[in-house]
């Protein structure tokens, strides 16, 4: 299912490319341990699925996971930097094709999105083989997103070009998180912390939501009013949380003795 990218060529890092300071290594850390505990949560598709994050200190740089390794296989030193013409950077390997041009393009479109994390994860997806609204207003966890999606409803084939990046970015505007028909999701981040803890949540939110629908009786929607009182609320708390929530994952992850750090 996977394309590797046939114009990716290793380029030599510039001597005054800092690739090596703390604020780059946590990036990695943190980073892989989001592949790891995405791992753990069943929510990776074989090697298809990937994320990104851009480089600390530098707007034209991304990490990205190479092509032929298992979320479970992501160690911070396995990461490939990128530039935005596909070039790699730094690391061994090459992105899979549709990584390059659907992050590529997000990133250099949208410069608030820090973080961006793609997965075909089994609930959310669920939801985009529906017709209608993806995600319903039910439940508190879902709450947490109210205002904050959009929808593409024109699955296109493949990401096979920086066309079909561009058509992705302009449907997710001003969004976090992208429903693709047809296909999977996207949550953007303005730091990996809050990507990790949306699209958790998302993947909670689906959940129940899938859990609810099957019982085959009638739905009870949060009204508008509350539920977006109730999305400002966990708003105004969300950096914190997210923080606190990828930190309690990389503790968690060394006390199972998962070498993320690598």
């Amino acid at each position: 299912m996977a394309h590797t990218l046939s114009h990716a060529a290793q380029r030599a890092t510039p001597a005054t490319l800092r690739l090596d300071s703390p604020a780059v290594a946590q990036a990695r850390r943190e980073l892989a341990a989001c592949f790891r505990l995405a791992s753990l949560q069943g929510f990776e598709e074989g090697v298809c699925n990937h994320f990104s994050a851009m480089v600390p200190g530098h707007d034209d740089l991304f990490f990205v996971n190479p092509y032929g390794y298992a979320f479970g296989e992501i160690t911070a030193s396995r990461l490939l930097i990128c530039d935005f013409d596909g070039h790699v950077i730094d690391g061994e390997g090459k992105p899979e094709a549709t990584a390059f041009y659907i992050h590529a393009r997000l990133h250099r479109l949208m410069p608030r999105v820090k973080a961006a994390f793609h997965t075909h994860m089994p609930n959310a997806t669920a939801l985009c083989l529906l017709e209608g609204p993806p995600l319903l207003w039910l439940g508190q966890t879902a709450l947490k997103f109210h205002g904050r999606t959009a929808v593409d409803e024109h699955y296109n084939g493949l990401a096979l070009d920086d066309a079909e990046g561009d058509r992705i970015a302009a449907a997710m505007g001003d969004a976090d998180i992208l429903f693709l028909k047809n296909h999977g999701v996207m949550v953007a981040g303005a730091t990996i912390a809050e990507a990790w803890d949306d699209l958790y949540y998302l993947e909670r939110a689906a959940e129940v939501q899938l859990r609810a629908m099957s019982a085959n009786r009638p739905l009870k929607p949060v009204p508008h009013e509350i539920a977006q009182r109730t999305c400002e609320q966990m708003r105004a708390g969300d950096a914190e949380s997210a923080r606190a929530h990828l930190a309690s994952g990389m503790r968690q992850l060394r006390a199972r003795g998962i070498d993320f750090e690598a």
